[in-house]
């Protein structure tokens, strides 16, 4: 049974992205397309931000970009040499908090300790850690669409069909792939025969894709599936926590036979 997730695909210390992985086991095949690209924000402000630990009680990665925005102000400024001798142990006497296991590999391998990372997902973290400290925050990246999302959608469903299932993994990545998943998958419901005129047409296209869609979007975790909600769209999986063992094995309690 092929499934599609709306992420950039990422091979881990095994040489394979865990989701298809993990997907796999279940006998699933996963195929992953990128919705997102990524533009750097504000690293001059975070750079010196990073440079006086002695100013904030920790540290929150909420994503592996906020970890990628770290090694862009060490190596673009020089710094990682006094990263390695001084920063990285100030600022590892702090808390460093993380979302998520993949966030907190990376953030272990440029030398920071983590908690938090199994929480769950963002909204218990938060809660987790405004139960300890004020926050502050800088945004170091913002998410644009990727360049190719739509000839790569295009290519998949002319080559794959529509597929039982369709994993989102943020509301960004949902608002810049939704229309053309639309317009895909609405193909693959001609031959049903809704009540005719031109009134009818467009209410006809909407409830007939959605009855189609019945068990098909999942979602990486509440916020995406309240995006989804939002939508009027129905969310036929959220995953437990943030990781693909989880996701994999929400999908397939929502395929299975009269599942509900």
């Amino acid at each position: 049974m092929k499934v599609l997730l709306l992420k950039d695909p990422k091979e881990d210390d095994r040489g394979q992205d865990p989701y298809i992985r993990e997907l796999g086991l279940y006998g699933f095949e996963a195929t992953l397309i990128p919705v997102l690209s990524f533009e750097f924000l504000s690293l001059p402000s975070f750079s010196e931000k990073l440079s006086h630990p002695e100013g904030y009680g920790g540290l929150i990665f909420t994503s592996p970009r906020a970890v990628e925005a770290v090694e862009l102000c060490l190596e673009k400024d020089n710094k990682t040499e006094v990263w390695e001798k001084s920063l990285r142990e100030k600022w590892n006497a702090k808390s460093v908090y993380v979302v998520g296991n993949a966030t907190a590999s990376l953030v272990n391998k440029i030398g920071l300790d983590t908690e938090g990372e199994n929480c769950g997902n963002a909204e218990k973290l938060a809660e987790y850690i405004c139960s300890r400290i004020p926050m502050e925050s800088i945004t170091v990246y913002q998410k644009i669409p990727h360049p190719g999302i739509q000839a790569n959608l295009n290519s998949y469903y002319s080559q794959q069909g529509v597929p039982a299932s369709i994993t989102f993994f943020s509301p960004s990545g949902l608002t810049h792939s939704l229309k053309h998943i639309q317009e895909l998958s609405g193909d693959s419901i001609d031959q049903i025969k809704p009540p005719q005129g031109p009134e009818h047409k467009a209410e006809n296209c909407r409830q007939l894709w959605l009855l189609r869609s019945a068990k098909r979007f999942a979602a990486i975790g509440p916020t995406t599936a309240r995006a989804l909600a939002a939508q009027g769209l129905p969310v036929s999986c959220t995953a437990e926590s943030p990781t693909p063992r989880a996701l994999a094995a929400g999908i397939r309690t929502a395929l299975q036979p009269h599942s509900c």
